[in-house]
């Protein structure tokens, strides 16, 4: 289970694999990373169509920056104004350092070009590993998914809510690869790493939470 400590280091084992194999093929600017990007690219990108292209461009907008600091102190100020001082501080620290800080070290640590210009259909800079909208995506709507259980007690709509963010994580994803600014390795790798760090940091959220309901902390 995701609660106990040593189970979800465990779990977090496998997405923590995935980026390390990942990473280690960008390092050494692997060939196989062209195996697994490029039949996923030939999927995505098969046929680009003016509809498509707004779709995917208002869907890669849910995790672009501006965005995410904007839903983010939005969260952050109701489940403050609704003293859940713990869910919102666990949201913080995993936007603002996690994911703001922790990918652009991680995106310069790794150093690899986006895909060739001609490619983009939409403007981006910087480096390309890992996605910045693949890990903030799975950080931010991950975390509100691990906390919709808290506010929503009716069984379906919970279950409506994490699917609707479940779907928002995959697409948001998918909409990089099919603008031209990411590989796949790329989101898999801001997934995973993304994935790691909210299943090693839930229990500990747990601990603090259970401790404020309890201490009134």
């Amino acid at each position: 289970m995701i609660t106990n400590k040593k189970n979800s280091m465990a779990l977090a084992s496998i997405p923590f694999i995935i980026f390390i194999v990942l990473a280690a093929l960008v390092l050494l600017q692997s060939n196989f990373l062209q195996i697994i990007d490029q039949p996923i690219i030939e999927l995505v990108r098969g046929t680009i169509t003016p509809p498509k292209t707004i779709f995917f461009k208002t869907i890669t907008a849910l995790s672009n920056p501006g965005t995410i600091i904007v839903l983010t102190l939005a969260v952050f100020s109701a489940l403050y104004y609704f003293k859940e001082q713990i869910s919102a501080w666990w949201l913080i620290i995993n936007v603002v350092l996690i994911q703001g800080a922790g990918n652009v070290v991680l995106k310069h640590l790794f150093l690899r070009p986006r895909p060739p210009k001609n490619f983009h259909l939409v403007h981006a800079t910087s480096y390309s590993f890992p996605s910045g909208h693949a890990m903030g995506s799975m950080i931010f709507y991950g975390t509100i998914l691990l906390l919709v259980p808290f506010f929503i007690k009716q069984k379906p709509l919970k279950i409506l809510v994490q699917s609707i963010l479940v779907m928002f994580i995959f697409l948001i994803g998918i909409s990089r690869i099919y603008l031209g600014v990411h590989y796949p390795t790329d989101i898999i790798a801001g997934w995973s790493i993304g994935l790691t760090w909210l299943i090693v940091s839930y229990p500990f959220f747990l601990k603090y939470y259970h401790a404020q309901l309890t201490k009134g902390i």
